[in-house]
């Protein structure tokens, strides 16, 4: 991280029991199913342009944080079959008010018994009273619990 205040990187962790293989599918290929899983935090996710689990597809998500109903735009920017990540980049919405970038990388590491989700958020504040983006990352570590139970409950 460089000395400037405003950039930062967040990275979290979590175990999950269910698949990571489908997990990585999800936010490949499937995110328009999150609303399914997690509807007390992701209301909608909609294709805008190109194709859903392409590098430089479009998509839009409507979610709720911190109690409010919030929307991003985000482009897919990288997905790394190998290391079963993917990168979003926000282009627009609520996060732009406060960050100058932002970028979400979800990445799934599969190997032995268990499943680790890895959520690794890299950001710019637009200046110094901006919050790093913990309650953000609160709710991701959410969707993702959200996604396991739905995966356990309905293995199919």
């Amino acid at each position: 991280m460089s000395s400037n205040l405003t950039a930062g990187k967040l990275v979290s962790q979590t175990n999950i029991k269910s698949d990571g293989d489908v997990f990585h599918e999800i936010f490949r290929e499937r995110p328009h199913h999150l609303s399914v899983m997690s509807p007390a935090h992701i209301q909608k996710c909609v294709l805008h342009d190109g194709d859903f689990g392409q590098v430089g597809s479009v998509v839009f998500f409507n979610y709720t944080h911190d109690g409010k109903e919030r929307v991003a735009k985000e482009i897919i920017e990288a997905i790394d079959e190998e290391n079963k990540s993917v990168t979003y980049k926000v282009i627009e919405g609520d996060l732009m008010e406060l960050y100058k970038t932002f970028k979400v990388t979800i990445h799934v590491d599969t190997t032995g018994e268990d499943n680790l989700v890895t959520w690794t958020f890299e950001y710019e504040k637009l200046n110094g009273d901006v919050p790093d983006p913990h309650t953000l990352m609160d709710v991701c570590l959410k969707v993702t619990k959200d996604i396991e139970t739905h995966h356990l409950s309905n293995p199919n």
